[in-house]
C-alpha cells in the first residue's frame, strides 16, 4: 500500500502512517496487525528521530480507533506529559496539542479540547508550517461544525470561524485528505451562513475528489453535509440516503465523533420522514457509537486521562524521591526533613559571606475548596503547578521545600550582599505568578482559584526563628484578605 503525501509525514515515522492509512481504508485486520509489530519493540519506543510526544499522542489515537482505550490512554498520557518538558514550538508540537484537543473534544471535555486546538493553530502558525497549520485548522474547523450542529446558539460564530478555518486550511494543504476534508468542512459552513447554492457545489466537489481517491472519511463528511443542505430544503429522502451514506462511512473508519454525530442526522430525518423504523435503527446505531466510544467513557475518561498524567508524574518523582529520601514525591521539591538537614549548612554559608538570610513561608488560600469540589487529584495538580512556579520565580541555589500540605517554604540563601528587600521582592513575584496562572484546564470553572498568601522574615540565622517570624506574618497576610505578602523582619542585634 503506497503512502499517501499528508502533513504528519514529516513527524510521524512511515509504520504509524501505514496503520492510519489502513484505518481510513476501513482495513482494520491488517491495521491491527500492523499496529502490533508496531508495538513489537515496546509501546512507548520512539526512534530517537522523532519527537517523542507527537509519535506517542499519534499512537494513542491510533489505539483509540482499534478499541484499545487502556493502551490509548497510557500512551495518551505518557505523550501529554513529554509534553509539559518541552516549550510548545514548532510543527511537533502543534501536531501533539491539535490532536489531544481532538481527542478531549471526542470524550466530552469541550472547553478543553477547543482551547488546545486553538493554541496549536496559533503555535502551527508562528513556525511556518504551512502543511501542519492546515492540518491544525482542519480539526478546529471540524469541531467547530459539529459545536454549531449541536449549540444552535452558538451557530452564527462558530460557523464564521469553520469557514475562515477551512479556507485557509483547503488553500494551504497540498492535494490530499487534508484539502478533502477542509472542503467538506467549508462546504458545511456556507450552508450553515445560508450560502447554500455554493455550499451544495463545493459539497459535490469534495465528494467527488474523496470518491476518487477512496478516502472514506472525506467521503462520509462530504455526504453528511449534502444531508444538511438536502434537509434545509425539504428534499428529505434525498437528505436520508446522503446522511445513510454518512453514517455507513463513519462506521467503516470507526470515527467515534463523526458516528455520533451523523446517527443523530439520521435520526431526525428520519422522524421528519414519518420512518419511525429508520428513526429506530438509526438511534440504535447512535446508542452503539455511545456505548463504544462516548458514554461509558465520558464522565470518566477525562479525569482518568488527568488522574493518569498526575500518577505517571507522581510515579517518576517518586522514583527520584528513593534515591534521594529528603525530596517531596509529588513534587520534586526539598521535603521537611530535607530542609531542616540543609538548611543550616545554607545558613552558615550566607552568614560568612555577609549577607542576610530570607525565609519565605507560602500557603495555597482556598485549598480545601479545590479538594472539596476538584477532588484530590485535582488538588495534588494544583501543588505541582505552584511548586513548578516556584522553581520558576527563584534562583538555582534557593532551597525550596513543600514543609507540609499546602504549605512551601522558600530559604534564600543566594541574594545579592546589598539585597535588602530580596525576600518581599521574591515573594511578590511568587504571588503575581499564581495570582496569574490559568487554572481552567485543571479546575474547569471553580469559584475560588488558588491564590497564596505569604510571610517573610529576615533576621537570625536559626531556622527556627525565621520560621517562628515568616509564621507570624504570613497569619497577618491570612488575616488581612489573602493573596498577600507581609513581612516581619528581625536583623540580628534588633532585640
Amino acid at each position: 500500500m503506497q503512502l499517501e503525501d499528508q502533513p504528519l509525514a514529516g513527524h510521524i515515522p512511515a509504520q504509524d502512517r501505514l496503520v492510519r492509512q489502513l484505518l481510513d481504508a476501513g482495513r482494520f485486520t491488517r491495521a491491527d496487525a500492523a499496529f502490533d509489530e508496531l508495538l513489537a519493540g515496546g509501546s512507548n519506543s520512539v526512534d530517537s528521530r522523532w519527537v517523542r510526544s507527537t509519535v506517542l499522542v499519534h499512537r494513542a489515537v491510533l489505539a483509540w480507533r482499534l478499541g484499545r482505550i487502556p493502551l490509548a490512554l497510557e500512551l495518551l498520557t505518557d505523550g501529554w506529559t513529554e509534553l509539559d518538558t518541552q516549550p510548545p514550538t514548532g510543527g511537533s508540537a502543534a501536531h501533539t496539542i491539535s490532536m489531544l484537543g481532538f481527542m478531549l473534544e471526542g470524550i466530552g471535555r469541550r472547553g478543553p479540547a477547543m482551547d488546545l486546538m486553538s493554541l496549536a493553530v496559533q503555535i502551527a502558525r508562528e513556525s511556518g508550517d504551512q502543511p501542519t497549520l492546515a492540518h491544525c485548522q482542519l480539526r478546529e474547523g471540524i469541531s467547530r461544525v459539529f459545536r454549531a450542529a449541536t449549540h444552535p446558539d452558538q451557530a452564527a460564530h462558530q460557523f464564521a470561524a469553520a469557514r475562515e478555518l477551512s479556507e485557509e486550511a483547503q488553500s494551504l494543504a497540498k492535494p490530499g485528505r487534508v484539502k478533502r476534508s477542509a472542503l467538506a468542512v467549508l462546504a458545511r459552513s456556507l450552508a450553515g451562513m445560508g450560502e447554500v447554492e455554493t455550499a451544495e457545489r463545493v459539497a459535490h466537489e469534495a465528494l467527488k475528489l474523496a470518491r476518487d481517491s477512496s478516502d472514506i472519511y472525506a467521503t462520509a463528511m462530504a455526504n453528511w453535509v449534502l444531508a444538511g443542505i438536502k434537509r434545509s430544503e425539504g428534499v428529505l429522502t434525498e437528505a436520508r440516503t446522503f446522511a445513510s451514506r454518512a453514517l455507513e462511512g463513519a462506521e467503516n473508519v470507526h470515527e467515534s465523533l463523526l458516528m455520533m454525530r451523523f446517527s443523530s442526522e439520521l435520526a431526525e430525518i428520519c422522524r421528519s420522514l414519518g420512518d419511525p423504523v429508520g428513526e429506530a435503527a438509526a438511534l440504535r446505531r447512535a446508542v452503539t457509537a455511545a456505548f463504544s466510544a462516548v458514554d461509558i467513557l465520558k464522565e470518566g475518561l477525562g479525569q482518568a486521562l488527568e488522574q493518569r498524567r498526575v500518577a505517571t508524574q507522581a510515579q517518576r518523582m517518586a522514583m527520584a524521591a528513593r534515591e534521594a529520601a529528603l525530596r517531596d514525591p509529588l513534587t520534586g521539591l526539598a521535603n521537611r526533613l530535607g530542609l531542616e538537614r540543609m538548611a543550616p549548612v545554607l545558613l552558615e554559608r550566607t552568614a560568612a559571606a555577609g549577607r542576610i538570610p530570607w525565609l519565605v513561608l507560602l500557603d495555597v488560600d482556598w485549598f480545601k475548596d479545590v479538594n472539596d469540589f476538584a477532588g484530590h487529584t485535582a488538588g495534588d495538580v494544583v501543588l505541582q503547578e505552584v511548586a513548578n512556579m516556584l522553581r520558576r520565580e527563584c534562583r538555582a541555589g534557593d532551597l525550596l521545600c513543600r514543609w507540609a500540605g499546602d504549605e512551601f517554604v522558600v530559604l534564600l540563601v543566594d541574594a545579592a550582599e546589598d539585597s535588602r528587600e530580596a525576600g518581599p521582592l521574591v515573594a511578590e513575584r511568587i504571588r503575581a505568578a499564581v495570582n496569574a496562572h490559568d487554572w481552567r484546564l485543571v479546575l474547569g470553572r471553580l469559584e475560588k482559584k488558588p491564590t497564596v498568601s505569604i510571610g517573610v522574615a529576615a533576621g537570625p540565622n536559626d531556622l527556627d526563628q525565621l520560621f517562628a517570624s515568616a509564621d507570624i506574618a504570613l497569619y497577618k497576610a491570612k488575616r488581612a484578605g489573602r493573596n498577600r505578602v507581609e513581612t516581619e523582619s528581625r536583623e540580628p542585634g534588633s532585640d
